[in-house]
């Protein structure tokens, strides 16, 4: 698995049917709110031009490619916080995943009712921004109050710990999302154990109609504000043209996108700026048998990265033996790679890149 986010966003915003046209799950899409109580799950294949071309390659009896999970969370209202709509389990489902997809609508229909009665993208964000910051500030006072009291008693571990979620505190009182943040590694590490809402990536979409797409409109200028001062990312989509593409046959769709003037769907902007703003990359296993596309963390090294195969690869991790994507292409195969020498013997320290080709070498 890629990485799985949750969509969310107030009522009537689009996410069921955005998320029906990504993951073509069948998520029920209707002008009521709360028409999403359970989440719905998809899982997506990630779009890779280079695993298409391995796969012509090798012609392997197997292709996988990595993949991505979409949560469709229930619309939230003022006072999800306090419990009002289904507040508690919307914020229960958001501390499951990831990163968070919020929609939010920036386009005009007088036949889909808006919650508060008119568009508003930065008053939208700001009332889920308020309702997760809210439960963030009630699950740091629970904790501040119990570490305080170890802390009088001498831990010095507890007492760390209270002097950063009285940090944490006073950001969230003065309305600032944890995510915007600055942590150590051992704060970082105490701020997970804890499952803050705002800690998580956020990755907006802007949903548009479809006159709007290629261009920005005043309401989606307001997202990209919004966006801008956190240091979120923004994807710009309509999620009726979505539903056009993810209806029709695979090699159709790149006529359909030229005609439209999109150089790339919205599922493949979402993927790609969802990469980026978690830190993925992919490398990959291949052979005759299979081709696969594995996703991990930017930065981890080989013996981690094998351990995503198989436990065993990492624990007995002797060395692996690398080629890039692209010199693999321009050679035609890894025998011949080997014969010029191209291909690499990396050890434990060998932190993988993007588009990486890899045989790990282990002993059971």
């Amino acid at each position: 698995m890629g990485f799985n986010c949750g969509i969310i966003g107030l009522p009537n915003v689009g996410k069921s049917t955005i998320f029906n046209a990504l993951s073509s799950a069948g998520a029920q899409a209707s002008n009521y709110p709360f028409t999403t109580i359970d989440p719905n799950v998809g899982i997506v294949e990630v779009p890779d031009a280079r695993l298409a071309k391995l796969n012509q390659m090798y012609k392997p009896k197997k292709l996988t490619p990595t993949a991505v999970e979409f949560v469709d969370i229930a619309g939230l209202v003022k006072g999800a916080s306090r419990g009002e709509g289904l507040g508690n389990k919307f914020l229960g489902n958001i501390r499951e995943v990831d990163a968070i997809v919020h929609v939010v609508r920036c386009f005009e229909d007088p036949d889909v009712i808006h919650v508060d009665g008119s568009i508003g993208p930065k008053r939208d964000i700001e009332v889920i921004e308020t309702e997760l910051m809210m439960a963030d500030l009630d699950t740091v006072e629970k904790r501040l109050f119990r570490r305080q009291k170890d802390a009088k008693g001498g831990d010095k571990v507890a007492k760390a710990e209270a002097d950063l979620l009285e940090r944490l505190k006073g950001m969230l009182e003065r309305g600032e999302p944890l995510r915007t943040g600055k942590y150590t590694d051992e704060e970082a590490s105490i701020i997970k154990k804890n499952f803050l809402l705002t800690t998580k990536p956020v990755l907006y979409v802007a949903n548009v109609a479809e006159e709007a797409l290629g261009g920005d409109t005043p309401m989606v200028a307001e997202v990209r504000e919004v966006a801008e001062k956190e240091g979120a990312k923004v994807v710009v989509i309509c999620g009726k043209t979505e539903s056009e593409i993810a209806a029709l046959p695979p090699e159709e769709r790149p006529d359909f996108l030229e005609a439209v003037g999109l150089k790339e769907s919205g599922l493949d902007s979402l993927i790609r700026v969802g990469y980026d703003l978690l830190g993925l990359v992919t490398f990959f296993t291949v052979g005759e048998d299979e081709c696969k596309a594995w996703t991990i963390n930017k930065g981890m090294k080989a013996p981690q990265a094998a351990g995503r195969i198989h436990s065993d690869f990492e624990r007995g991790f002797i060395r692996a033996e690398v080629i890039a994507y692209d010199e693999l292409v321009k050679l035609g195969s890894w025998h011949a790679a080997k014969e010029k020498g191209v291909l690499r013997q990396e050890g434990k320290e060998y932190v993988v890149n993007d588009g990486d080709c890899i045989l790990f070498r282990f002993n059971v």
